[in-house]
């Protein structure tokens, strides 16, 4: 994704939500070298702090993206977490899915089944329509909107 971002988006700029562990500093340094910052956060710790930072960030940065994966850094796998709608609630910005898909790919054995490319392998990468959010205080309206979006999530190619 940071040679898309590079490639399609630069005139944007971008920060990816990544873990304060250790596995999370990697990432912070790849991240670093193609020009996309990082707000540290866990969904699993301390979730509300993670929601500030991005909620701060895209106030101070005004027209950035954050890149989020959805079903969060321990699953359950395709299981929206309801950060990404409070998110989207929060700060009036609308949630833009983005799939990748690889032509060959090794399938690790983890709980996400994270898939490696093999070299010059084609990526696909789809831009999924916008998903504006409705801002609600009411908690079944709020898991409506979250099982909406996951199940159009399930469905994209």
């Amino acid at each position: 994704m940071p040679l898309v971002y590079r490639r399609y988006l630069s005139f944007r700029s971008g920060a990816v939500l990544t873990s304060p562990s250790k596995d999370g500093e990697i990432i912070v340094e790849v991240m670093k070298r193609f020009g996309v910052e990082a707000v540290r956060g866990s969904s699993n710790r301390s979730s509300v702090n993670a929601l500030r930072r991005l909620v701060k960030y895209l106030e101070v940065n005004n027209g950035s993206d954050v890149a989020i994966t959805p079903d969060g850094p321990r699953g359950p796998a395709h299981v929206l977490q309801p950060g990404v709608i409070k998110l989207a609630q929060i700060t009036g910005f609308p949630i833009l899915p983005i799939t990748v898909r690889y032509g060959r790919s090794i399938s690790l054995k983890t709980w996400d089944k994270f898939e490696i490319p093999f070299p010059f392998s084609k990526v696909k990468v789809l831009f999924n329509p916008f998903h504006d959010i409705k801002n609600t205080s009411d908690k079944q309206e709020f898991e409506a909107m979250r099982v909406s979006l996951e199940e159009e999530l399930k469905t994209l190619p």
